[in-house]
């Protein structure tokens, strides 16, 4: 009983502890998914599910704020409908909190239904946001640059540069 056990892979290498503990010191982010939809939630999981994130959810206003008051939440991924409370109040309570200490900053991705929503999710004062539907690409770009301490703009609301005529001068 006194030997301490030891794990053997299948292919007869066996780590030593130092080994394993650097294999998991990577730091693992916490994103908190918000939506009283839960297929949005499930769509959400699915695309940003990996090794590198712990994804938890929530399904309200209050319970998103009480979360992040516990602390550790590195991400809010926040959908502007969600319940009574809604995201653009969501968002804006989380920066009332962390303005007076009550909750650690916390970086907000703000999940708009059209384009004109782009002015609610800055005037709430959420670091990124996406218009539905939703790209698996642009969602996970977004995740990574917010976790990066960058702010991320839907790069599909910019207009396209419209040339009408031609250039030739002559």
């Amino acid at each position: 009983m006194g030997e301490r056990a030891r794990v053997i892979f299948a292919h007869g290498f066996a780590p030593t502890m130092r080994q394993i503990s650097l294999r998991y010191a990577e730091p693992m982010a916490i994103v908190l998914l918000a939506s009283d939809l839960a297929s949005l939630r499930k769509e959400l999981r699915a695309t940003l599910e990996g090794p590198d994130l712990i994804i938890e959810e929530v399904a309200s206003g209050p319970e998103v704020i009480a979360r992040v008051e516990r602390g550790g939440v590195d991400l809010v991924v926040l959908d502007l409908q969600i319940g009574t409370m809604g995201g653009m109040a969501i968002c804006m309570e989380l920066r009332h909190e962390e303005s007076y200490g009550a909750a650690e900053p916390v970086a907000v991705l703000m999940l708009l239904d059209r384009r004109p929503d782009v002015f609610l999710a800055r005037r709430s004062g959420a670091e990124g946001f996406l218009v539905k539907p939703l790209d698996p690409q642009r969602l996970r770009s977004a995740v990574r640059a917010l976790l990066r301490g960058e702010e991320y703009e839907d790069e599909s609301l910019r207009p396209a540069t419209v040339r009408v005529g031609s250039t030739d001068f002559q």
